[in-house]
């Protein structure tokens, strides 16, 4: 019990501390799964730093980031503390051009801070 709620408070931690955080297999330079792949490049075409967790790296996060997200799949977004979703809602959302300024605003919002 007390492992789960270590990782669950560095997984808190990780979504408090960074604006924008991909949980992902992998890194966005070596991505170990195609999602992954796909959810990186869309992140590295608005042009700003996030932050990343390779969950193969982290298999305790792996395990309980989806209980704590309700989102059993990966990699997942979350910009500002929220969970924006995984590979599908992410390519969606920047080929609608929505993901963008989400990225551009969070980005500015972490400069400022």
């Amino acid at each position: 019990m007390a492992v789960i709620m270590e990782t669950l408070d560095k997984i808190k931690e990780q979504i408090a501390e960074n604006p924008i955080l991909l949980y992902m297999k992998g890194s966005p330079k070596l991505p170990s799964c195609g999602f992954s792949a796909q959810a990186s490049q869309a992140l590295m075409s608005c042009g700003e730093q996030f932050a990343y967790v390779d969950i193969l790296q982290n298999p305790d996060i792996r395990a309980e980031l989806p209980k704590y997200a309700d989102w059993p799949t990966f990699p997942q977004l979350w910009i500002n503390g929220e969970l924006i979703g995984g590979c599908d809602i992410i390519l969606e959302m920047f080929q609608q051009g929505e993901l963008q300024p989400l990225i551009k605003e969070a980005a500015g919002k972490a400069k400022e801070s």
